[in-house]
């Protein structure tokens, strides 16, 4: 293009046409300017709708139309009619979120989301306070293991009825929320909404008045048939065992003892709840209870424990049925209440077995009446109480749920 082209372009103000327009816009600007408003307010002098100057030629702006909107529409959450043109299809209506299936589908997908909470590998759990954890008793506790709903034994036990609140009412007392707060429960709140829906007992009876008063000392309290503990000097512990220590508090042949892995500033007496012989390993009770441990270890309250145990293999099919059908011994019949098969490598096999006898050496002397002689022994579960993740040769207290589940589980 050529120089007095490019200077006669439209898009150039010095062309031809660049004088005209200059002109005009000088004239809006001075239109505005009489009009009391700046020079650069005469570009939209006009009102909404009207003549719109541009340059030298005026047009008439299509006054515009406002959208129908149906009221009923609009409640419902529905689109508008107005979103879509006559002729084309109308949009579906919407349907909300989608489906329960289709999400747990979408979350049974994630890795990790067939483990259970707590265990390698687990899901996570979503950031922001727990909806339901205020509501169960101790649910806010982060220490020890969350047991789920508490099992007690079976017994035979008379309907719960509400009762008036003078049965259990000690004027002298504390207001029962306060006691369960104080005790970790809940928030008072929280133990108020408990006591009203007739959740909490006081010496085995329904209360749902929130001015009771009881006596901490002396007064059994549940929630939810969990058992708080108001008396702070008891003490409930696990204890790891190594092979090779001893399951008594001291020795006089100056073996390794539990006395060896207690803190020094341990002044209370405990007791350990049943024995290990000096081969086998794992979870041994500790506590100052003398209640719950002669409770614990007594035949008839039948508290189920839980052992890995391994043989040599390979293991035939039927020792386990034979197991469980009961074995005759020296000191008479005993047998295994579940036997479950966990792994088997070459020469190794290790199987689980539960059982609530209480005899010296049981395990040992059911495997070596089949004719596999135990390698290796480790007692992972008493009752409610497992090991998990506890590192041998450590000690740890009872979390107040785990206390609970462990009174329950014998009628406490």
């Amino acid at each position: 293009m050529t120089q007095a082209g490019r200077q006669g372009s439209p898009r150039n103000s010095s062309g031809r046409k660049g004088p005209e327009r200059n002109a005009a816009r000088g004239a809006a600007q001075a239109r505005g300017a009489v009009q009391g408003r700046g020079a650069g307010a005469g570009k939209r002098d006009f009102p909404k709708g009207g003549d719109r100057p541009f340059g030298d030629r005026t047009y008439k702006a299509k006054p515009r139309e406002e959208r129908f909107v149906d009221p009923d529409e609009a409640s419902a959450g529905r689109r508008p009619a107005g979103d879509w043109k006559p002729g084309a299809k109308a949009p579906a209506p919407r349907t909300g979120a989608p489906k329960a299936g289709a999400r747990n589908a979408a979350a049974a997908r994630k890795p990790g989301a067939n483990r259970a909470p707590g265990t390698p590998g687990a899901l996570k759990p979503k950031s922001g306070a727990p909806k339901a954890a205020g509501s169960r008793a101790f649910g806010s506790e982060r220490f020890g293991q969350n047991l789920g709903p508490v099992r007690r034994p079976s017994r035979t036990r008379g309907p719960r009825a509400e009762v008036p609140q003078s049965e259990v009412h000690d004027a002298d007392g504390v207001r029962l929320q306060k006691v369960m707060a104080s005790a970790g429960v809940a928030s008072r709140r929280v133990c108020e909404e408990m006591i009203a829906e007739g959740r909490v007992e006081v010496d085995g009876k329904i209360v749902t008045e929130l001015g009771v008063r009881v006596d901490p000392k002396t007064a059994v309290i549940h929630v939810d048939g969990l058992r708080i503990q108001l008396d702070d000097t008891l003490v409930y512990m696990v204890f790891n065992k190594p092979k090779g220590v001893v399951s008594t508090m001291e020795d006089p042949e100056g073996r390794p003892c539990i006395s060896d892995y207690i803190r020094n500033n341990q002044g209370e007496r405990l007791f350990h709840v049943g024995r290990l012989d000096v081969a086998t390993e794992g979870l041994l009770l500790l506590t100052n209870d003398g209640e719950l441990a002669n409770r614990l270890t007594h035949p008839s309250y039948e508290v189920p424990k839980t052992y890995l145990v391994q043989v040599r293999g390979p293991f035939p099919q039927g020792i386990g049925s034979q197991l469980k059908d009961g074995i005759e011994l020296e000191d008479g019949f005993a047998s295994v209440d579940s036997f479950r098969l966990v792994d088997s490598t070459p020469g190794h096999v290790l199987i689980e077995v539960v059982l609530h006898s209480g005899k010296n050496r049981i395990v040992r002397r059911l495997f070596d009446a089949v004719g596999f002689p135990v390698l290796r022994l480790v007692r992972v579960k008493v009752g409610p109480i497992g090991l998990g993740d506890q590192r041998q040769g450590s000690i740890r207290n009872l979390g107040k749920q785990e206390v609970g589940h462990l009174l329950a589980s014998v009628g406490l």
